[in-house]
């Protein structure tokens, strides 16, 4: 398959090093194409740059990465996405940073539909990678896709969740899309390519640099209507995300959790700065004006077994569970076993036990 010449114009374009986004976005501006500007002379593209930008436009991109781009581009599956295409999702030319061009792997249709962004801890519990994987199957079946970042926890679930429903699901990645990071996650990857679509600003080779991860967050709420935090620590990068929403014009929803876990004080702290708090499938899509029959709550399951009882919904340890209960050291490792081995309870780190939604 061949490459066409405006795709190599905006590699050469965009590749340059040390010019970023907003000076590209200058310099289309003035000059109305990547071949105009390419074809500018010096000292008329120097106006509208910093010394150092105009020393790297003088040297220009490297050769060896457009070749890398075009052989990447040659494999089935793979686009790239500009400025000038219609096919550019329409929800970022809202934002105020949009990406000169995107590269994509899978369904570019993917990237118009309506959607939703759900993030959250990448140290998530049993209960909240549950709760994820459940609100992005039924949110998905309500006829929106999924939007996550492909890390480990919350992402994941959400992913998967999205998977399992006809609304499927975008990964946006801090990495080129020759990378797959996190390794974890290379399946995932391959699943999402192949029935959704992965997406990255970040040129083929890129590798995973920290500071790459909160820009590919605006690019996550920036795709969606909305974004839905699923635990979340007071420091955790998911609060980057809410904020970006708040910024672009999204909702930004939010899962209480208990008062003593620390998974859910940013959750918390989002709800008292304004987010909707969300307890069923049915909030997210009146918030979102999303009409479906669709509507699934939290576990409310009231259940008469004493140890479940007894557990509740927060995290606790055997000891304590053991004077909750009154019951034989024996009988209650017994029949927490039982539970276990039910899928109603997770054990913890710690020596910890968490009960788990029921379906």
């Amino acid at each position: 398959m061949s490459v066409d010449p405006d795709i190599e114009d905006w590699l050469r374009f965009t590749l340059v090093p040390g010019i970023g986004g907003a000076t590209q976005r200058r310099l289309l501006q003035h000059f109305g194409s990547p071949a105009s500007a390419l074809g500018a002379s010096p000292s008329a593209v120097s106006k509208l740059l910093s010394a150092t930008a105009a020393s790297a436009w003088r040297t220009g991109a490297d050769a060896r990465e457009i070749q890398r781009v075009i052989a990447w581009l040659e494999e089935p599956g793979n686009h790239l996405l500009t400025l000038a295409d219609a096919e550019y999702p329409p929800a970022l030319l809202e934002t105020a940073d949009p990406p000169t061009v995107l590269y994509v792997k899978g369904s570019i249709d993917r990237l118009s539909m309506p959607a939703l962004a759900i993030v959250g801890s990448r140290n998530a519990t049993p209960q909240g990678l549950s709760t994820a994987r459940e609100f992005a199957q039924a949110l998905g079946s309500a006829g929106l896709t999924i939007v996550s970042g492909l890390a480990l926890g919350i992402d994941t679930a959400a992913h998967e969740g999205g998977l399992a429903s006809a609304g499927s699901t975008i990964a946006v990645v801090g990495t080129g899309l020759d990378i797959v990071y996190p390794a974890r996650n290379r399946d995932l990857a391959h699943r999402i390519a192949a029935e959704g679509a992965i997406l990255s600003e970040f040129a083929i080779g890129t590798k995973a640099i920290p500071s790459n991860f909160p820009r590919r967050n605006r690019l996550i709420s920036g795709l969606s209507r909305g974004v839905l935090v699923v635990e979340a620590a007071l420091r955790s990068g998911s609060l980057s995300t809410a904020r970006f929403a708040g910024e672009q014009g999204r909702e930004v929803l939010a899962i209480p959790g208990s008062i003593h876990s620390p998974l859910s004080r940013g959750c918390h702290v989002l709800i008292k700065q304004g987010a909707k708090l969300v307890e069923s499938v049915s909030d997210v899509l009146e918030e979102l004006h999303v009409a479906s029959p669709v509507s699934v709550a939290l576990d409310q399951s009231n259940d008469d077994d004493p140890v479940l009882a007894a557990l509740g919904h927060d995290p606790c340890d055997f000891d304590t569970l053991s004077q909750r209960t009154g019951l034989p050291v024996g009988s209650l490792q017994t029949r927490l076993s039982e539970l276990e081995l039910e899928g109603r309870i997770a054990c913890l780190p710690g020596g910890r036990f968490q009960r788990l939604p029921t379906n």
